[in-house]
């Protein structure tokens, strides 16, 4: 196939993904493989996602990760493993818990297919092993299944404390009982610490943190990177949209000048025949570093759009690379880095990266239920004082400008 061709076919293709309605694409792609054999959808169709190392563990797993922080429909698990998508992320407290009933009905019901999925869940930031223990044992049980492949045993952790010689007797424990094959942690906030310190310990396998375009400029966060990965342990970016709490009652006048900045980026990308969301997920991809990218995909329309942006191997060009560089210092002020020890110091301990994201669940997601229970675990002491607590300190501290006590006081009002 010429290079003209394949632009031609990955343009086509990213549109039917794009555009075709919710459940469509992948039965239009079969009918066109068996009609038409050379079609773009019939050579699209034989190929599996890409798959990298996940460190030192050995297992392979494709560069586009199943992000199930809600229940799944058995159609949307069923394609994810046709096309190679098999790395499956979940949770104990996913959609209070329905999240693994889901997958766990899907393995009853397909107990061959166990085999094929690299099956990852995560605690619910124990204060003790036995309430590890106890998480762990609820997951098995609720997933059908006696071994999980990564157990994130270290759930939304912002510093050292919680990694204890007890977790690591645990954990270690946990691989000779054959219950879980790796372990690691989750992360959000204060990246470049943890993912630095980590690098140091020789019992972490993996680690899933927020990751995207405007954090490949924190030249701190790539160090950490690098040192990771010399170090063999597997990297997994989460949240590569870069979503962000919405600016119109905060700043009208910074949203305007946002949704500008939105509209010439997606046109740019547009253009090149990609989505915004294709172009996020590529850059991240397109970082040998990590091992996946974890996307949350609820639809087969959506699931086919994100594949259809793994399969391409087209790379974002330097030019591209700008773009999305540009967008980031031009909307910056309205993103949060998670760098939690800046401005949590300067805020008199409040949690404001946990705002931040509970905010941007609730505006980006729009999933109300999760911002809410967000927003739920910060202390009642300190809920009762957010809205009298001057944060100029704070924000003249914040990498980005971020306007946090006019957020903090949206948050509150939206979530409280």
């Amino acid at each position: 196939m010429s290079r003209k061709d394949d632009k031609i076919g990955r343009r086509n293709f990213l549109k039917t993904a794009g555009l075709t309605g919710v459940g469509s694409v992948f039965a239009a792609a079969k009918t066109n493989a068996a009609n038409e054999p050379n079609s773009p959808a019939a050579q699209v169709n034989v190929q599996k996602v890409p798959t990298r190392k996940l460190g030192k563990t050995g297992a392979q797993v494709p560069v586009l990760s199943l992000g199930l922080g809600r229940p799944a429909e058995s159609a949307v698990l069923m394609q994810s493993l046709d096309w190679g998508v098999n790395y499956w992320d979940t949770s104990l407290i996913a959609a209070n818990g329905q999240s693994e009933q889901t997958i766990g009905e899907f393995i009853a019901k397909n107990p061959e297919r166990r085999k094929d999925i690299f099956l990852v869940t995560k605690e619910n930031k124990s204060k003790t092993t036995e309430d590890l223990e106890n998480c762990l044992q609820t997951s098995l049980k609720r997933l059908n299944t006696n071994y999980i492949d990564l157990y994130f045993g270290l759930y939304i952790v912002n510093n050292m404390v919680r990694f204890t010689d007890d977790v690591k007797k645990w954990s270690l424990e946990a691989k000779k009982k054959g219950q879980i094959k790796n372990f690691g942690f989750t992360t959000h906030e204060n990246m470049a610490q943890l993912l630095m310190e980590a690098s140091k310990l020789d019992w972490i396998d993996a680690i899933m943190f927020k990751y995207d375009f405007r954090l490949m400029q924190d030249k701190q966060l790539s160090e950490a990177i690098d040192a990771c990965n010399k170090a063999g342990i597997g990297l997994i970016a989460m949240k590569t949209q870069s979503m962000r709490p919405r600016r119109g009652q905060a700043d009208p006048n910074a949203a305007a000048a946002e949704a500008e900045a939105d509209k010439k980026m997606l046109s740019h990308f547009l253009g090149k025949g990609f989505t915004e969301g294709q172009a996020k997920i590529k850059s991240i991809i397109d970082d040998q570093r990590i091992s996946t990218v974890n996307s949350a995909m609820t639809s087969t329309a959506l699931l086919m759009t994100n594949i259809a942006a793994a399969l391409d191997k087209t790379k974002l060009s330097a030019n591209d690379m700008e773009v999305l560089r540009q967008y980031a210092q031009d909307t910056c002020s309205g993103y949060c880095a998670g760098c939690g020890n800046i401005c949590g110091t300067a805020a008199a301990g409040v949690p404001v990266s946990d705002i931040m994201r509970a905010l941007m669940y609730h505006d980006s997601y729009g999933d109300i239920a999760h911002a809410k229970a967000t927003f739920a675990e910060i202390g009642a002491d300190i809920k009762q004082r957010l809205l009298a607590i001057d944060y100029s300190l704070a924000e003249s501290r914040c990498p980005n400008h971020m306007p946090i006590g006019r957020l903090v006081a949206d948050a509150v009002c939206k979530l409280a």
